[in-house]
C-alpha cells in the first residue's frame, strides 16, 4: 500500500516529468511532502501562479513534453486561468494540478471553494477531480496523453486533500507508444496534380507546422520544388528565414509586402493552419485555390474554404508530397520582388539611430547581438509586430511570441524557462513596460535559480499597442499612460544587474556587455513609437502597392 500523493508523484516520474512549477498552499501539503522525496522531479517555487503556468507551457513548447504546474484551491487555481488559455490556444502541452478541501467530510463550509473543474472546462482539453486514490494512475496517464496529442494543450487535475492522504495499492501506468496517422495517398496525388497545374504556387507555414521533424521535411520540399514560402507569426523559424525563397512573415492583417506575394499566387499550400492566428490571407470565390495540410480538417468560414485537404501527420504528408510532385517552371518573380521591396524598406528605416530608440533600429541591433541559436521571448505589445516582420529567425522556436491568446506578462517567464531548457544558449526577454510589470516579481525567481537571461524593457510609459490602435481610429490620445519605477534600481533590488540606455550607440554596447556576462540583466530601453501608425498602417500599404 502507498499514500495517494506518493503514487501521484510516482506517476509523474513514470511520465518523465522533470519540474513542477508553482505556489503550493495548505491543500497541497501531502503532495508537497511526497514531492520532497522525489529524486527525479525538482520543485521550482515561483512568486505567482501565472508565472508558473507560463513556465510550464513554455517547457511544453520547447520539449513537446508536458510541463507541470501546481497551485492550491480558490485564488491559486483562478490565477492559472490565463496561463491555461495561453497553453490551450498556443498548442503547448501543460498540466495544472490544483488542491481542494476534503470532499468526503469538510468542517470549513464553502470557504475558498469554487468549482474549479467546471471553470477549467472551456479552456482545457481535459479536467478531472480525483475522487479516489485508485484512479490516480489512469487519470494522470490520460491527462498527459491528451495534453501531448495533436493539437497539444492544457489539462487539469484536482487533488482534494483527503484523497491525497488515502492509501492505495494501485501502480503507475506506463506510457503508451502512439504513431500519428499518415495522410491518404489519393489526397496526396490530388494535391500534387493541383500544384503541377498551377502557375505561381506559394507555401504558408503556420502554427501547426512548428513541430518535431516538420522543419526538415519542409526544407527538403522547398529545396526540391523552389516554391516560395511565408510564415505566420507562430510559424517563424520553422525554415531558416535567410532562405532565398522566403517572402516574409504575415505579421499584419493585410496590405503588407508579404500579402502582395500571396495575392500573386494561384495555388496556396496552407501547412499547419490554426484558426487561433489572424488569417495570413483571405480566400475569395474565384481566387487562388488552397490545399490544406494539417492533422485536423479545415474549419470552414467565409474567408477559408480549401478545395483539397491532406489530413495526417504533417511531416509525413510533406514528405509524401515531395516524393509525388514533379517540379514545374513555376513563376515566382513577383513574389521575390515583393520580398526585396520589403527588405529595402526595412533597411531604409532601421538605420535611424534616434533617441529614444526607434523600433526598426532596435530589431536590427537585437538581431546583430543574438547568436544563430539565441532565443528571444516576446511579451505582447506593438513591438511584437516589428519583430515578427523584421527579425530573421534562423531556427525553430528561437522566436517565442504569442499570436494566439496574445497575453501580456508571459515574456519574462518564457525566457526563464528557455534558459533552463537550453542553459548554453543566449536568451533574451523583450517586454513592454506594461507587460513586464504584470509578472516582474519573477525576477526574484530568475535570480534565485541563477539563470542567464537579458531582459529588455521597452519603456514608453503607456500601453503602446492600444495607443497605436487609438491613433489609427482617429481618437484622441487619452487614458493609456502611467508612471513606472526606476527599472535600474528595481532590478538591483532583486540582485540583478540594471542598465538604462542613454543613446543608440549605448544600446549596442549594453547588448554586447550583457551577452558576455552571466546572470540576470535588465536593460531599460526608452522607445519612440510616434511613427507606428504612419509606417504600419499607411506607408507599408502604399509602398507595397507599388511593387
Amino acid at each position: 500500500m502507498a499514500k495517494a500523493s506518493d503514487l501521484f508523484i510516482q506517476c509523474l516520474e513514470q511520465e518523465g516529468v522533470e519540474y513542477i512549477f508553482g505556489v503550493p498552499g495548505e491543500e497541497n501539503l501531502d503532495f508537497l511532502d511526497s514531492l520532497s522525496r522525489s529524486t527525479k522531479i525538482k520543485l521550482i517555487l515561483t512568486r505567482h501562479e501565472q508565472g508558473a503556468g507560463f513556465m510550464a507551457a513554455t517547457y511544453g513548447r520547447h520539449t513537446g513534453k508536458t510541463g507541470v504546474c501546481l497551485a492550491t484551491l480558490g485564488p491559486g487555481a483562478t490565477n492559472f486561468v490565463t496561463a491555461a488559455a495561453y497553453a490551450q490556444l498556443g498548442g503547448m502541452p501543460m498540466m495544472m494540478i490544483t488542491g481542494q478541501k476534503p470532499i468526503k467530510k469538510s468542517k470549513q463550509g464553502r470557504f475558498q471553494i469554487l468549482d474549479v473543474v467546471a471553470m477549467m472546462g472551456p479552456i482545457t482539453k481535459y479536467t478531472y477531480q480525483m475522487a479516489s486514490a485508485d484512479n490516480i494512475p489512469s487519470r494522470v496517464r490520460e491527462a498527459i496523453r491528451l495534453a501531448e496529442e495533436e493539437k497539444p494543450g492544457a489539462v487539469h487535475l484536482e487533488l482534494p486533500e483527503d484523497i491525497a492522504d488515502e492509501q492505495t495499492d494501485s501502480l503507475p501506468i506506463p506510457r503508451s507508444v502512439a504513431r500519428r496517422p499518415s495522410a491518404d495517398a489519393k489526397a496526396i496525388a490530388m494535391a500534387a496534380a493541383k500544384l503541377e497545374a498551377a502557375k505561381s504556387p506559394i507555401l504558408v507555414i503556420g502554427a501547426g507546422a512548428n513541430r518535431t521533424m516538420t522543419s526538415k521535411m519542409l526544407r527538403e520540399f522547398i529545396d526540391k520544388t523552389g516554391i516560395p514560402f511565408l510564415t505566420t507569426q507562430l510559424g517563424k523559424g520553422v525554415i531558416d528565414e535567410r532562405h532565398p525563397k522566403f517572402v516574409g512573415c504575415a505579421a499584419l492583417s493585410a496590405g503588407d509586402f508579404v500579402h502582395r506575394a500571396v495575392e500573386a499566387s494561384d495555388c496556396i499550400v496552407n501547412i499547419g493552419h490554426d484558426v487561433i492566428e489572424k488569417p495570413p490571407f483571405f480566400m475569395k470565390p474565384g481566387g487562388a485555390e488552397v490545399i490544406h495540410v494539417s492533422m485536423r480538417t479545415a474549419e470552414v468560414d467565409p474567408v477559408y474554404f480549401p478545395q483539397i485537404e491532406i489530413i495526417g501527420d504533417i511531416a509525413n504528408a510533406i514528405w509524401q508530397l515531395k516524393e509525388a510532385i514533379t517540379p514545374q517552371a513555376w513563376t515566382s518573380e513577383f513574389m521575390l520582388k515583393a520580398r526585396a521591396a520589403e527588405v529595402a524598406h526595412t533597411a531604409s528605416i532601421s538605420g535611424d539611430a534616434r533617441f529614444p530608440i526607434y523600433p526598426p533600429f532596435l530589431v536590427e541591433q537585437v538581431r546583430k547581438a543574438m547568436p544563430e541559436d539565441g532565443i528571444i521571448c516576446l511579451d505582447n505589445g506593438v513591438y511584437k509586430i516589428w519583430f515578427a516582420r523584421s527579425y530573421a529567425a534562423y531556427r525553430p522556436n528561437t522566436v517565442l511570441l504569442d499570436n494566439a491568446l496574445a497575453t501580456m506578462g508571459a515574456g519574462l517567464p518564457s525566457a526563464m524557462m528557455s534558459s533552463m531548457v537550453y542553459p548554453g544558449r543566449r536568451v533574451m526577454a523583450i517586454c513592454g513596460d506594461g507587460g513586464f510589470m504584470m509578472n516582474s516579481q519573477e525576477m526574484e525567481t530568475a535570480v534565485r535559480l541563477k539563470l542567464n537571461i537579458t531582459i529588455l524593457i521597452l519603456n514608453d510609459n503607456s500601453y503602446g499597442m492600444i495607443r497605436w490602435k487609438q491613433a489609427n481610429m482617429g481618437f484622441k490620445d487619452w487614458g493609456l499612460t502611467y508612471g513606472n519605477p526606476d527599472f535600474v534600481k528595481y532590478a538591483e533590488s532583486y540582485g540583478a544587474q540594471g542598465y538604462r540606455v542613454e543613446s543608440a550607440a549605448h544600446l549596442d554596447a549594453l547588448l554586447a556587455l550583457t551577452g558576455k556576462s552571466p546572470g540576470v540583466h535588465l536593460i531599460e530601453v526608452p522607445v519612440d513609437y510616434t511613427d507606428n501608425d504612419r509606417i504600419l498602417n499607411r506607408d507599408i500599404k502604399e509602398l507595397s502597392k507599388a511593387v
